[in-house]
């Protein structure tokens, strides 16, 4: 069974910095592609950054230049570090894996980020 688990939400204020964890079990972390997500009251979940197997990362244009993703296969963990945060940043952040071969997606169950004006 594969499971996903967030933590490293919490409450900060505009400009800070928060770092994100999500830890994952089972073997197909090596084998997955995986992604962090975000979802704001009243929005559609949008992509905030992703990083593929190999460790080459993107991101959504409104992040780029504060957020950084990163794996470390050993601990089968990814990271969010997000810095000079704003409260259009308020949301909660899901952990995203895809399965190799299969595509399976798989999700945790989201930490809340709050960025105070």
């Amino acid at each position: 069974q594969v499971q996903l688990v967030e933590s490293g939400g919490g409450l900060v204020q505009a400009g800070g910095s928060l770092r994100l964890s999500c830890a994952v079990s089972g073997s197909i972390f090596s084998f997955a592609d995986m992604g962090w997500y975000r979802q704001a009251p009243g929005k559609q979940r949008d992509m905030v950054a992703r990083i593929a197997r190999g460790g080459t990362a993107g991101y959504a244009d409104f992040v780029k230049g504060r957020f950084a993703i990163s794996r470390d296969n050993a601990k089968l963990t990814v990271y969010l570090q997000m810095n000079s945060l704003s409260p259009e940043d308020t949301a909660i952040y899901y952990c995203n894996l895809r399965g190799y071969p299969d595509y399976r997606d798989y999700w945790g169950q989201g930490t809340q980020v709050t960025v105070s004006s």
